[in-house]
Order: C-alpha cells, then sequence, then structure tokens
C-alpha cells in the first residue's frame, strides 16, 4: 500500500494494483478496462492509493483519476447498450456518440491540412468566419 492521495497517483501504480487486484463483490456500475479485464473504478483507485474504503473520494472522482492518467472506464448502462450493439452491429454504428464520431474523422485529416489551420482561430473565429473585424482593445 502507497498511502497517498488517489489524486497522486500514477498510471504505473495503478497497473501495478490492477495486475494482483480481485474483486469479489458484486461489481459496481462505474468500471475501468485494463488488460482486458474490467474491475470496479473506485475502488482499484482506493487500493492503489493505499487508502480506506470509506475514502472521500467519489466515484465520479476515480473515473476521472482514470480517464486523466489514460484508461478506458464505462458506466454499467454503456456496458449493455455495447453488448446489445455486438448482436446488432448495424445499430451499433448509429448510436456511436457523436464526439466519436468527430475524432474518427479528424484522425482521416493529415497533418499538413491541420498545420493550414490559423493559430489565433479561437481568438478570432468570427473573423474567420464572417469576416468581421475584431474591435480595438
Amino acid at each position: 500500500m502507497n498511502n497517498m492521495t488517489p489524486k497522486e497517483l500514477t498510471r504505473a501504480e495503478i497497473l501495478r494494483t490492477a495486475s494482483t487486484f480481485r474483486w469479489t463483490k458484486k461489481m459496481p456500475k462505474w468500471r475501468v478496462i485494463i488488460n482486458s479485464r474490467e474491475l470496479p473504478a473506485r475502488p482499484l483507485v482506493l487500493e492503489a492509493a493505499g487508502v480506506a474504503p470509506n475514502d472521500p473520494t467519489n466515484s465520479h472522482q476515480a473515473v476521472a483519476i482514470l480517464e486523466k492518467l489514460g484508461f478506458e472506464t464505462r458506466y454499467a448502462r454503456e456496458i449493455r447498450r455495447l453488448a446489445d450493439n455486438q448482436q446488432h452491429p448495424q445499430e451499433a454504428q448509429e448510436t456511436e456518440p457523436f464526439y466519436r464520431k468527430i475524432l474518427r474523422i479528424a484522425q482521416k485529416v493529415p497533418d499538413s491540412e491541420w498545420a493550414k489551420i490559423p493559430s489565433d482561430l479561437s481568438k478570432n473565429l468570427d473573423q474567420y468566419l464572417y469576416g468581421k473585424k475584431r474591435p480595438k482593445a
């Protein structure tokens, strides 16, 4: 046990804990996928940090920690939907979250095209879209 706050955890500590982590209780709704294993998110984070199960870190905070460290997390309802999608692949494609569609499309854009986007686009969006001049500060 490391005895640190869950927010101080590293990816390596989560992986190390996951390699020997055993969960025999009912699986909570929030889960993390590590090396093809589905593990309970909050209990894994608490175990890796070496803190007691009554630590104030809630499931949403544990999921945020895991996602920040690059782990895939799932909610029980989503897991049920994924299982349904495997039975009906056409419907799965139709229910893909919008942001994932955008990310998939963005990955196909060549770096040379991304380089053409102005570095000040977010500051001057109206100017680029509508030709409006920025007011002088």
